[in-house]
């Protein structure tokens, strides 16, 4: 789930106080009327991902950005956002640790912070 725009903040989703601005964020599909799609590449899955939802409501399509990988993940921090995934346009979906996509995290974002926090507290406790 996202929220609408540049203000994508977790902590508003967390907290279930903003729960009426919660957007869901689609950017990928994987079945359609019982067909396995997971076989295509992913720009032909998105753009039936796109028929399926343009005129939904509370739906946001998420585009595929081609481009300079560091100067899209700079921008994305720059927004404050967690961080961006990069995945081969030309590939089929597979699922688990793979060499066709990569999430890269935004090191200065809140959750990186807490997963640190965590980290520190386990590292801690483990003395």
């Amino acid at each position: 789930m996202c929220f609408t725009g540049a203000d994508q903040d977790f902590d508003k989703l967390w907290s279930r106080k903003h729960d009426d601005e919660v957007r869901l964020c689609a950017f990928d599909l994987l079945e359609l009327n019982g067909i396995d799609l997971r076989g295509l590449p992913l720009l032909e899955r998105k753009k039936q991902l796109f028929k399926v939802i343009r005129r939904s409501v509370g739906i946001e399509f998420v585009e595929h950005l081609a481009g300079d990988g560091p100067t899209i993940f700079a921008k994305a921090c720059g927004l404050g956002y967690e961080g961006i995934v990069s995945k081969r346009a030309d590939r089929p979906y597979q699922s688990g640790e793979t060499r066709i996509w990569l999430k890269t995290k935004n090191p200065a974002h809140p959750a990186m912070q807490r997963v640190m926090d965590a980290f520190e507290s386990e590292r801690r406790r483990a003395r």
